[in-house]
């Protein structure tokens, strides 16, 4: 069997290392953006995470020539009415770090009630193929927001995401707990299985 090629369109270390390993079961060898050269930035003018990822997957679609994966994700938390939502990077300003975001987003929540800091991690994959329309798969991972920062894997906004269930931090998981309950797993394994068939 000849194994194809898919393009894994990000630049985020963290985020490669979470999709190849929960797509490592896939008939497909993975590359990533700058395994093939490509350092077009797609702008993500979607109001939707499904939007935004389609957008860019189909654009790095094009640019390569492959069959690609993109993903789109965010924080929604309830007591800010979904915010920070699809401008989850770019909700403190575009050169801010991950500090400062979860800086501007507790000072958000500062004068609102903790037991009201509900909050969910979404997300969409999004495959775009060469010769069929493009598929959509969405996950979810229900939390809370805490007001300190705990753990020190992950990224973004995980130090203060705390999921109930495991009495942790998403930023405190190893990445087996992670890769069971992660927005970004359920969104990628419902992908990896659909990849599965395409052998």
């Amino acid at each position: 069997m000849v194994r194809r090629t898919l393009l894994i369109a990000t630049r985020n270390a963290g985020k490669l290392r979470e999709l190849a390993d929960l797509l490592a079961v896939t008939p497909f060898d993975l590359v990533s953006l700058v395994d093939v050269g490509i350092d077009d930035e797609v702008e993500e003018t979607g109001e939707t995470f499904e939007q935004n990822a389609a957008l860019k997957a189909e654009t790095y679609s094009r640019l390569s020539g492959l069959p690609t994966l993109a993903d789109d994700s965010g924080l929604e938390v309830d007591a800010l009415e979904g915010e920070p939502g699809v401008r989850s990077a770019r909700y403190a300003g575009p050169n801010a770090s991950d500090d400062d975001r979860i800086a501007f987003l507790i000072g958000k929540l500062d004068n609102v009630p903790e037991d009201t800091w509900s909050a969910r991690f979404r997300c969409v994959v999004a495959v775009a193929w060469l010769d069929r329309p493009t598929e959509l798969y969405p996950g979810a991972c229900e939390g809370m927001i805490v007001r300190q920062a705990r753990g020190d894997s992950g990224f973004g906004y995980d130090p203060v995401f705390y999921v109930p269930m495991l009495g942790k931090t998403m930023a405190e998981l190893t990445s087996e707990e992670k890769n069971r309950i992660s927005h970004r797993s359920v969104a990628a394994r419902k992908a990896s299985e659909a990849l599965g068939d395409r052998s």
